[in-house]
């Protein structure tokens, strides 16, 4: 028969001791029916392939559930619901229950923690974003080597006043749950750094929204009040992503299992494919294909959904 765990089990965290696997399921706010409706099915499924479910936990009520079993293989698990919710608005992870919260997080910036890719939005002021934007999504599918692909987009807009730096950073926004997501994590003692081949003009600042430990991205050349076209070594790309995470990992005493790594593109893929949970965010299909977990319909509450946070969780409150 199954078991619905009370909270006080969830939090004297008895289900770690007892479970070995989770299968979490997360939709959007405009399809809550798609989860309550058919779980039961989905379950029965399970209990058919011989690898029943033995308690569910809603994360969220009507968004996002939990499943958890106390064997079996997760990999199965997880192609099983994909294929029960094929064409379904549903972001799926499995995994093991040991290790599943994370100590530390990296997340990329640009089209991740934030809704847009702000080298294009500068762009914008000199009636270039257009072109830019085609040499930059070249670069997040992989066609292009991050350095060469900053240091060339960087020279399409040398002379850019820096007061368009400012007029671009008041229209960024971040993307939803992405305060969320640092703020909760930070709270419960995960590191948190934001790791960009963006630059410093904008990760000082969007990482003070967020409550990032710590930022690390490129800076750009200036003088006299404009952008010189220029971007200062070392270049913060795909290599450097990864060498952080590893830096990090050594400063805290960690492993790569214990890492949350959240990208969008190309340049991340090497972070992403070393961390123990490494989530494609609206990836590109390179990065779709590495990632261990991926977020295609919800927001970036989800890479909490994934690690067993629920709702109650959640900081701030009001989000």
């Amino acid at each position: 028969m199954l078991e619905v765990l009370s909270v006080a089990e969830f939090i004297c965290g008895v289900y770690q001791t007892r479970m070995q696997n989770f299968l979490t399921l997360v939709v959007p706010s405009d399809a809550t029916g798609v989860l309550k409706n058919s779980l039961t099915e989905l379950i029965a499924g399970f209990t058919d392939d011989g690898c029943p479910v033995s308690h569910t936990n809603w994360l969220s009520e009507d968004l996002a559930c939990d499943l958890l079993f106390p064997d079996g293989d997760a990999l199965m698990m997880e192609d099983r619901a994909r294929s029960f919710f094929a064409g379904k608005p549903v972001d799926i992870l499995s995994g093991a229950v040991a290790g599943r919260r994370k100590k530390l997080l990296i997340a990329d910036m640009d089209s991740t923690i934030v809704t847009s890719e702000t080298l294009d939005d500068m762009a914008a002021h000199l009636g270039l974003k257009d072109e830019i934007a085609a040499i930059t999504a070249r670069g997040l599918r992989g066609e292009l080597g991050f350095e060469e692909s900053v240091r060339k987009r960087v020279g399409m807009i040398a002379g850019l006043p820096l007061s368009a730096i400012d007029e671009t950073l008041a229209k960024v926004k971040l993307s939803p749950g992405a305060e969320t997501l640092v703020k909760t994590m930070r709270a419960h003692g995960t590191y948190t750094a934001l790791v960009s081949g963006g630059f410093t003009i904008f990760t000082e600042v969007v990482a003070g929204w967020c409550d990032f430990h710590e930022d690390r991205s490129n800076v750009l050349g200036a003088a006299d009040g404009k952008l010189t076209g220029e971007v200062l070594d070392p270049i913060v790309g795909r290599e450097a992503k990864l060498e952080t995470l590893d830096a990090l990992v050594e400063r805290l005493g960690l492993g790569r299992a214990d890492v949350l790594a959240i990208g969008d593109g190309a340049n991340d893929l090497d972070m992403i494919d070393a961390a123990g949970l490494g989530i494609a965010y609206y990836g590109k299909p390179l990065l779709v294909e590495s990632a261990s977990g991926r977020i295609e319909h919800t927001d970036l509450k989800t890479a909490l959904y994934f690690q067993g946070y629920s709702d109650a969780d959640m900081l701030p409150k009001s989000t």
